[in-house]
């Protein structure tokens, strides 16, 4: 996808109503309270012996996700970072996590967030990795604003 589809399919995701079910399909996931999409997927590193295919991939969707957040940030302002750290924490000690954090947590380590005006609802972009020979993911979310509070969560 070029960075115009990328951009669109962000601007779709932040207004599109939340689903009543929760669902996971080719398109993303999502339930009542958020909404994923996976922008884009890397190769998988299962034969990257000398860890050469991981670091170019993680360049290249780094340089994606920056391209994409300076455009964010000239049309909401500047972003926060948010550290997923302690939601991947609470998530595992048995507390419940609120989505699309809980999702996020276990394959993101940080995220840039916008808050969206009027909306009750903040956009994310993350790049996360499941486990280290699978395919790193550059991922678009938007959940409530409830869900993060952007004034204790690792803001930076």
């Amino acid at each position: 996808m070029s960075t115009a589809e990328y951009l669109s399919t962000i601007a779709t995701l932040a207004v599109q109503p939340f689903p009543e079910v929760t669902y996971d399909d080719a398109s993303g996931e999502g339930g009542p309270e958020h909404h994923v999409r996976v922008l884009q997927v890397s190769r998988d590193f299962w034969d990257d012996d000398d860890g050469q295919a991981w670091v170019e991939a993680e360049a290249e969707l780094q340089a994606c996700l920056g391209d994409l957040a300076a455009r964010l940030t000239t049309r909401w302002g500047d972003a926060s970072n948010v550290d997923l750290g302690p939601y991947l924490s609470a998530g595992c000690e048995g507390e419940p996590v609120a989505e699309p954090l809980n999702y996020l947590s276990q394959q993101v380590v940080s995220m840039q967030v916008w808050p969206l005006p009027d909306d009750g609802r903040w956009l994310a972009l993350a790049i996360g990795q499941a486990d280290k020979e699978l395919p790193l993911i550059l991922f678009a979310a938007v959940g409530r604003a409830s869900a993060l509070d952007l004034n204790t969560s690792g803001r930076s």
